[in-house]
């Protein structure tokens, strides 16, 4: 099997710059309509495929974005690895707007959306414990650094469910007493969706403002992250650019196991499976369920 990069493009970044061949396929999947269609195309002889994740013209909040169908199209699509791109706050001083993290970690603080493929009829537990890919991830810092941005390897991500930026004393509370790193609203249940899908995911955290924590920052303004988005956005294309010279051939299997995350994680027994549930996940899960 070759690799098939999957990027899923956060606030400001829409397209993928230099992609041969470039058409937009419009996928069905048994959750509903993805976010939008799905560009795909070549970049140096490398498939890419390209999914918006509010859609074009950002028509979707946090909340509203269809993760499941965004993530079983790619998997139908035959994609392999994952990097998702996406805007988020700082919580250290270091970690500064323009700058990019690999995050490593997540804290889940989402509510509203649906967080698994699985369910009545085809129970499933898959090890969420490191939840992102380090080869792909060390192949993203690896296209940053050769892009001349300055990225950070390793953080936790704290989710929130949004839209609203963080309380003065929420920003206080991740920071101080829960040790994150960066704050977000789009990679949970993204990333453990990939998981359940066997595909490797990496994020990459573009650093847009010091959310409400910093004494001389002040309050999130939605202007001035959109001021950082646009230089985010260039240098974010610039890094997926470089990424098929790294991860491009013949896929092996994932060192760390994410092709294999199903393999002793469904729980139903043959007999007892919803054929309804197993033909919903032939994308999904159908390496194992046909076994």
């Amino acid at each position: 099997m070759n690799t098939k990069i999957g990027v899923i493009g956060g606030s400001g970044v829409y397209e993928i710059d230099g992609l041969q061949n470039a058409h937009w396929v419009t996928v069905e999947t048994p959750f509903g309509a993805p976010s939008d269609a799905v560009l795909t195309g070549r970049l140096d002889d490398v498939e890419m495929v390209f999914l918006p994740r509010h859609g074009r013209g950002h028509v979707h909040s946090p909340t509203s974005v269809p993760y499941r169908a965004n993530i079983d199209a790619l998997k139908r699509l035959g994609v392999t690895d994952v990097i998702s791109v996406s805007a988020c706050g700082s919580f250290r001083e270091e970690l500064a707007p323009g700058d990019f993290v690999i995050v490593d970690q997540f804290i889940d603080r989402t509510f509203a959306r649906e967080k698994s493929f699985f369910g009545p009829g085809l129970v499933a537990h898959v090890s969420v414990a490191h939840p992102t890919c380090p080869r792909l991830g060390a192949a993203c810092a690896a296209a940053a650094r050769a892009q001349g941005i300055t990225v950070h390897e390793g953080g936790t991500y704290l989710a929130m469910e949004g839209p609203q930026f963080s309380s003065h004393a929420e920003s206080r509370l991740y920071r101080d007493v829960w040790g994150c790193d960066v704050i977000g609203m789009t990679n949970m249940p993204e990333a453990k969706l990939a998981r359940e899908a066997e595909l490797c995911y990496a994020s990459v955290a573009m650093i847009t403002d010091y959310d409400s924590w910093h004494p001389e920052h002040g309050s999130v303004e939605i202007t001035d992250i959109i001021r950082t988005l646009g230089g985010n956005a260039d240098k974010a294309r610039g890094m997926v650019a470089r990424l098929p010279a790294l991860l491009g051939g013949m896929r092996a299997p994932c060192p760390h196991g994410c092709d294999r995350a199903l393999e002793h994680a469904i729980l139903t027994a043959p007999a007892a499976r919803d054929p309804a549930m197993v033909a919903k996940l032939s994308a999904v899960a159908g390496r194992v369920l046909a076994s």
